[in-house]
């Protein structure tokens, strides 16, 4: 028969293998949310929907726009309330962003990120699809070098706080970067991290892999062929037939500028240390007007790439690099926004005027007729039954009033 101390030296011992099993389940659910992957963007064409502007259609009539056209992603740069309670029902997803100058305040600590997102997130859930938080947008390679030791702290918060509420499996935390944050994108697989930007970049996209976030780069070809002309070719930049370029490493043909452009973000990952992490182009597009010095601004470019890249990103192929891996990218943007600073271009990005009708023609249709597209009485014609044309008519009302 045991002694009463041989009796307690057991109960510790069960009490410590329980302690020690549930300390082992709790770091293995843990790793389960990290493998977790968020699918913030179930399609491959989304569209940026910009608001620096002060005579575009209301939000109601956008989610009218963004249904006639079929377009299920956005992302917007704010978390405006107005356009979450409009987006409400919509079945639209979107990705919220948490703005450059909020960044400082919420990498104090968890407790802000927590506020951010008890009042700009979680009063419109489950009815607004709110899908992603962009938290801050260029950061890396820009000139702000506070932000720079900011971002990755701010992110953490917000993940944090997501996981507090139980919504860190429904909501995506990311950081759009812009072309800056590379040394050198040319050939696609000499591509790297910048060397000044690679000691904040690599703990970052450590923490994305970690959550399963991918990496979302802004791709212009237009800022490309603008800065050098002469040495682009406008077809290659524009999806039109041409010699194309050849990568000596990886043997790999690009027949335009876009694919390559995304191969070469994930040469840099995989340089890096991070050669499963997906790429997503959060920003692409092409201007229809500029000023005299930016080359290629003008309608009819346009209206070539966009056309030509939404057809590529329907067919929801890989690029040479990565061809299991549909590309999948968000066009810049919804309207021309008329109060945007710096060069005209920045202005004349939209795909749909202010009025809600067509820039030019690319296979959508707008809230109300243009010169460029087909007029409100012939949608049946091109495949638009009763039910679109009381949405159009909806529409149409709404920028009336």
């Amino acid at each position: 028969m045991q002694s009463e101390e041989e009796q307690i030296k057991g109960r510790c011992c069960i009490v410590q293998k329980i302690l020690l099993t549930s300390k082992q389940e709790e770091e293995t659910q843990r790793h389960k949310i990290f493998r977790t992957r968020v699918n913030a963007f179930s399609g491959t064409y989304g569209i940026n929907y910009g608001r620096i502007a002060d005579n575009i259609p209301s939000p109601e009539s956008v989610v009218t726009l963004l249904k006639a056209a079929k377009i299920k992603n956005i992302r917007i740069y704010d978390a405006d309330q107005a356009v979450l309670k409009a987006f409400s029902g919509s079945g639209i997803e979107i990705i919220v962003g948490l703005g450059n100058e909020n960044l400082k305040d919420i990498s104090v600590g968890e407790d802000r990120a927590m506020n951010w997102i008890k009042a700009n997130v979680d009063p419109y859930l489950p009815g607004t699809k709110i899908r992603g938080i962009a938290v801050g947008n260029e950061i890396l390679g820009g000139t702000d070098l506070e932000l720079w030791e900011v971002l990755l702290p701010a992110a953490k918060n917000v993940y944090s706080a997501l996981e507090r509420l139980g919504l860190a499996k429904l909501i995506e935390v990311s950081s759009p970067h812009s072309e800056a944050v590379f040394a050198n994108s040319f050939p696609p697989s000499a591509c790297v991290f910048r060397e000044d930007v690679s000691q904040f970049m690599k703990p970052l996209l450590q923490f994305f892999s970690q959550i399963g976030s991918p990496f979302y780069i802004n791709a212009y070809p237009f800022l490309a062929y603008k800065n050098d002309p002469e040495h682009i070719d406008l077809n290659y930049a524009t999806f039109k037939s041409n010699r194309g370029i050849h990568d000596a490493k990886t043997n790999l043909h690009y027949d335009n500028m876009f694919d390559a452009m995304v191969d070469a973000a994930y040469a840099a990952l995989e340089k890096a240390g991070f050669p499963k992490m997906d790429v997503i182009v959060s920003e692409t597009g092409w201007a229809s007007r500029g000023d005299e010095n930016e080359a290629g601004a003008n309608v009819k470019n346009a209206k070539i790439y966009n056309k030509n890249l939404r057809k590529r990103l329907l067919k929801k192929k890989g690029t040479p690099y990565r061809p299991k891996k549909p590309v999948k990218a968000y066009i810049f943007a919804l309207f021309n926004e008329n109060l945007k600073p710096g060069p005209t271009s920045e202005r004349n990005f939209g795909l749909f005027k202010a009025d809600g009708s067509i820039a030019y023609e690319i296979g959508f249709t707008g809230l109300v007729p243009s010169a460029a597209s087909p007029s409100l009485h012939s949608f049946k014609s091109i495949g638009f039954g009763a039910g679109d044309w009381l949405i159009t008519c909806a529409a149409a009302l709404l920028l009336m009033f």
